[in-house]
């Protein structure tokens, strides 16, 4: 007499499952995980600081809730334009299977929560400006790419707060080694961009998405900004050793990936191809993490 009910369970099980891929789909975890990878770095750059399990878990669950609320309110925003773009079409928004209320209401929940979290356990200054960089890419940056490119400047703000972030949930202040890494971070993110924009370029065109830093689009230009703003990156490895957060090993490993940074984009500017283009968004995926462990690493 049980075994009508078997089926009935089965299908409620992979109801839920699929309905924790949505969310977690909205979440974007591998993009949440770098982000609150460098929180969690700053943090344990503060002086005096050391590695603790419940520190470290609880400021990670805090900037992974802040920020899957701000992954979630952008894919709100922009679930139109997903729709049109191959690498988001699939989405749990664009596909219609979920509505705006939900993703509202789960935005809400984990994005204050997150904030929440971290001003109650370890100060107020670290929840308001986790929040704040939620609100500055919800609703700044999400908005500002289908109306000009400087919605990549307005976007590396939220974008270097993360170790900012776990500087001051340490030291509950917004001191010079905090900013330090801000700046390293901050100036990271142009090449890193840039160079995504340009390999999906197209499929950004579709959707009216506006983030190469020309309007004629795919010009020697971008590779030429990417310069710019990576050899920014070489000297800027002296800074964390001037302060005595990191040591010498810390500081030419820093300049070293600088180095390796900029040649990429040296070579995307003469070639501006897809190959180099890839070279750069690649080359940024190595930078920073390259950079945070070895300052960590080597941490006075």
């Amino acid at each position: 007499m049980m075994l009508p009910e078997q089926p009935i369970k089965a299908k409620w099980h992979l109801a839920a499952a699929a309905r924790t891929r949505d969310y977690m789909q909205l979440l974007k975890p591998n993009l949440s995980f770098m982000v609150v990878f460098s929180s969690v770095v700053g943090y344990l750059l503060a002086p005096g600081v050391v590695f603790a399990w419940k520190e470290v878990i609880i400021l990670f669950a805090g900037g992974m809730l802040v920020t899957g609320g701000a992954n979630t309110i952008n894919q709100i925003l922009e679930r139109y334009s997903d729709q049109l773009m191959k690498r988001t079409m699939r989405r749990p928004l664009p596909d219609g299977r979920m509505n705006t209320t939900e993703a509202w209401v789960f935005a809400g929940l984990t994005g204050l929560s997150g904030a929440l979290l971290l001003g109650v356990f370890f100060n107020p200054l670290s929840g308001l400006l986790s929040f704040s960089s939620l609100l500055l890419y919800a609703f700044a940056y999400t908005p500002m790419k289908k109306r000009h490119p400087v919605a990549v400047l307005i976007g590396a703000i939220p974008g270097a707060l993360p170790p900012l972030i776990g500087w001051v949930a340490a030291t509950g202040s917004l001191s010079v080694g905090g900013w330090i890494l801000f700046l390293i971070q901050f100036f990271w993110q142009f090449p890193h961009f840039w160079a995504i924009a340009w390999v999906g370029y197209e499929d950004y065109m579709k959707a009216g998405i506006k983030m190469l830093p020309s309007k004629e689009g795919k010009t020697r230009f971008t590779g030429l900004q990417c310069m710019f703003y990576s050899i920014v990156l070489i000297p800027m490895a002296l800074m964390p050793r001037l302060i005595n957060l990191s040591g010498n090993v810390g500081m030419w490993l820093t300049m070293a990936a600088g180095v390796m940074y900029f040649l990429a984009s040296l070579m995307f500017f003469f070639k501006n191809d897809y190959k180099s283009a890839k070279r750069v968004m690649f080359s940024s995926f190595i930078y920073l993490p390259t950079v945070l462990l070895a300052l960590l690493f080597d941490k006075i």
